[in-house]
């Protein structure tokens, strides 16, 4: 499979908005509401300082010359200031890769992607995300890409 990725637009806040809720019920049976989750991921894309998002699209030729691409996962960074190393932490959020895309290498070439962005970006101290316990395949992943276990529980007071 023939992977780019690129940073979503506007025009991809539909597909970003149902993969987002798709991602919240298969990992937490979690029914977003739309209207809210829309909101959100236009927010995010108009404002580069809440999140970047990106997509990786499957390509191939059809007919020998012409190129179709297909979106097949995406990823969403946020950024945390980190006053002990003076620097950004980049984090990944709303990963989500269709389940007839898993297990083909889209979400590392997202990872990979950010990754280079990240080394490349001055200020930038690393890469951070969570993940549920439960989920051994996801741990698996991204341990084989380098990340390691930071040591914290995630704790949160919703409102």
């Amino acid at each position: 499979m023939k992977l780019r990725v690129r940073e979503a637009h506007a025009a991809d806040v539909e597909l970003l908005a149902q993969w987002a809720r798709a991602m919240a019920w298969e990992t937490e049976h979690k029914r977003l509401d739309e209207r809210t989750v829309h909101a959100g991921v236009a927010a995010g894309l108009a404002d580069p300082a809440k999140a970047r998002y990106f997509i990786a699209m499957h390509e191939a030729a059809v007919a020998g010359h012409e190129t179709i691409a297909e979106p097949v996962g995406t990823l969403m960074l946020t950024r945390e200031w980190s006053d002990w190393r003076n620097g950004d932490w980049w984090w990944i959020q709303s990963v989500y890769v269709p389940e007839a895309h898993r297990r083909q290498g889209v979400f590392a070439a997202l990872y990979r992607h950010v990754e280079q962005l990240a080394r490349a970006t001055d200020g930038v101290v690393g890469l951070r995300l969570y993940v549920e316990r439960d989920n051994a395949n996801a741990h698996r992943t991204y341990e084989a890409l380098g990340m390691k276990d930071a040591g914290y529980n995630l704790l949160e007071a919703e409102f």
